[in-house]
């Protein structure tokens, strides 16, 4: 599996993030986090409709192998070209956005199973990849949700699988949040993001600030990554659940086989 050793190594092997992803990013002269220039509130019809049928062409709609499978996605899977192509050869940046992660996955079941923790309630879904875990919130009633992402196309197949779900678009901020004075929300979501020690750091304070400003919850997932067993967040966070992944996340995923939903309170 050629992407295997290529940018999912990077997160799968998170000791390997920082010579792929961060001298990428620092050669090209970018911000760690290369958000995009304001909030981009997405709507099916104003698709770039070259990058919509390339999207279309090159993923796969799957809702299976997943701790989710009410809710559908577009994925690279191995029936899908780039899967085993070289790395350098997808055109645009790196598509962390096209694999369903373990702790997304385990966010995404957990608000799916217990819908009173987002009813009515405004989300933040930070990080939010394919989108999965805010149309979970969308789906168990949120009454206020925005998702934000590193990269521009993430929040165009945000939108896409929002109409695969039969979900109204929801507004995507294509700008690093962490610089930005903090909104007020009721609950804040992030899943697989403590793969940097510099980016846990960052989000640590983040959301250190969050709760004691606003009594925000914040709930994370992760499948036990070393970057996150071993960050001081340890000391503040309560387990809520813990959820055995299925073989096909299993075996995307190195062998990892749990995901665990956290909640922090510092």
């Amino acid at each position: 599996m050629a992407w295997s050793l290529g940018w999912r190594a990077s997160v799968l092997f998170p000791r390997n993030r920082r010579g792929v992803f961060l001298k990428a990013m620092r050669s090209s002269g970018l911000p760690f986090f290369p958000w995009g220039h304001g909030p981009w509130r997405g709507t099916g019809g104003s698709l770039d409709p070259e990058m919509k049928a390339f999207l279309e062409e090159n993923t796969e709609v799957t809702s299976s192998g997943s701790l989710t499978p009410e809710i559908q996605l577009r994925l690279l899977t191995p029936r899908c070209k780039f899967w085993w192509e070289r790395a350098d050869l997808w055109p645009h940046s790196d598509p962390y956005w096209a694999i369903y992660w373990p702790g997304g996955q385990a966010l995404s079941r957990y608000l799916l199973d217990n819908p009173d923790v987002v009813r009515g309630k405004s989300v933040l879904d930070l990080g939010s990849g394919c989108g999965a875990t805010a149309i979970a919130a969308k789906m168990s009633g949120a009454s206020r949700i925005l998702a934000t992402d590193i990269d521009p196309i993430a929040g165009m197949a945000i939108v896409l699988n929002c109409e695969l779900n039969q979900v109204n678009p929801f507004p995507i901020l294509t700008k690093n949040i962490l610089d930005l004075e903090q909104d007020k929300w009721d609950l804040v979501v992030l899943g697989d993001m403590f793969y940097d020690e510099d980016l846990a750091d960052s989000l640590h304070r983040w959301l250190k600030n969050c709760f004691w400003t606003h009594r925000t919850r914040v709930l994370i997932g992760d499948p036990g990554r070393p970057q996150f067993r071993e960050h001081s967040i340890q000391h503040h966070l309560h387990k809520v659940v813990e959820y055995s992944l299925p073989e096909a996340t299993r075996q995307e995923n190195s062998g990892l086989t749990t995901s665990t939903v956290w909640d922090f309170q510092p």
